[in-house]
């Protein structure tokens, strides 16, 4: 987990793509999709259904590891409005265990709006905790500090001949896009054109390894 300051507070950025805000003890995700194989599944096209028990694997292991006592999740929880019933009897029960352990906020967003039981948990559209906004999707005409996902950012870099992507942040002064924490998602690069109309200029891709967050300036 790697130190940084947003908003007047410090977060820490873990490599899974996850935050910690240390002074609430409270862990950020955004974009789970849930059950996104199965959804793939009704059209005909077969994927491992394997990806909400992963992801939740990777939840469960991350929620230890910080012992966050909060938990919020920015949107796109669930890859579409019946995916929370979807959900397997192993999966449901790893998700009761983890919203009845924590305090535990959905945030909605553009796949997952209309769901009201997801295994434990409130349900709210957006949030402001101790002056950060939470939401889905990043605001660009919004001027206080903001965290949302939406986007799942994934920095592609040249890497000794070889080509590496990496999940990453997205952040600015006032904006900072999570990247997703499902197993089963993509990703955009940093400088879409939708990101930048997002967040403005002077972006920058954040990747935490290790103990050292790398930062590239990210060109309109």
């Amino acid at each position: 987990m790697v130190p940084f300051s947003f908003g007047g507070h410090t977060l820490l950025a873990l490599p899974q793509g996850a935050l910690f805000w240390p002074s609430r003890g409270a862990l950020l995700v955004a974009d789970l999709h849930f059950e996104k194989a199965s959804w793939y599944a009704k059209s005909g096209q077969m994927l491992p259904p394997y990806d909400s028990i992963a992801t939740l694997a990777d939840l469960t292991a991350v929620v230890d590891a910080t012992r966050a006592r909060e938990v919020w999740c920015l949107g796109d929880s669930f890859h579409d409005s019946d995916g929370c019933a979807r959900l397997p009897d192993r999966a449901q029960d790893l998700l009761r265990g983890l919203t009845s352990a924590t305090d535990w906020t959905w945030i909605t967003g553009n796949h997952d709006p209309e769901i009201l039981d997801r295994c434990g948990g409130r349900v709210v559209t957006e949030a402001v905790v101790d002056g950060l906004v939470l939401r889905h999707e990043a605001d660009r005409g919004e001027d206080r500090p903001e965290l949302s996902g939406h986007f799942h950012p994934k920095l592609r870099l040249r890497v000794r001949g070889k080509n590496v992507a990496r999940r990453c942040f997205v952040a600015t002064q006032t904006k900072l896009i999570l990247p997703a924490f499902g197993v089963l998602t993509g990703g955009l690069d940093p400088n879409h054109p939708e990101i930048m109309r997002a967040v403005g200029q002077g972006a920058q891709a954040l990747i935490p390894v290790a103990d050292r967050l790398l930062r590239f300036p990210i060109a309109a």
